[in-house]
């Protein structure tokens, strides 16, 4: 995006009142539809710089808070993250992706000798 008519700032060298997504909702904000107005970008050794996006912070609106129905959704969703696909028990953990399942399901026969 640099050079489409934005300023490009060096990483940690933005101006006052301007702002990342994250920057803005570590302080309860967000961008509100606004534009992107500035750029930062960070350079790496024999790779593309990393670019950050920054939106003025004055033009920010307050986080929506979370209804009722979305803690609910939230809830399920955590919930169908950690129930095994193998033995549909709860695990109490999120179930690692690299395994597909809970451990005592991925690993049996280490459950036995136990």
């Amino acid at each position: 995006m640099a050079g489409h008519g934005i300023p490009v700032y060096p990483w940690r060298l933005a101006p006052d009142g301007l702002a990342t997504r994250r920057q803005l909702r570590a302080a309860g904000l967000r961008p509100g539809g606004q534009d992107v107005v500035a750029q930062l970008e960070r350079p790496r050794y024999r790779r593309a710089p990393l670019t950050a996006y920054l939106y003025r912070v004055d033009l920010a609106k307050p986080v929506r808070p979370m209804t009722p129905a979305k803690w609910d959704a939230l809830a399920l969703a955590m919930l169908a993250r950690r129930t095994c696909p193998q033995c549909s028990t709860d695990a109490g953990y999120v179930i690692p992706a690299s395994l597909g399942m809970c451990v005592p399901c991925a690993y049996p026969e280490e459950q036995r000798a136990a």
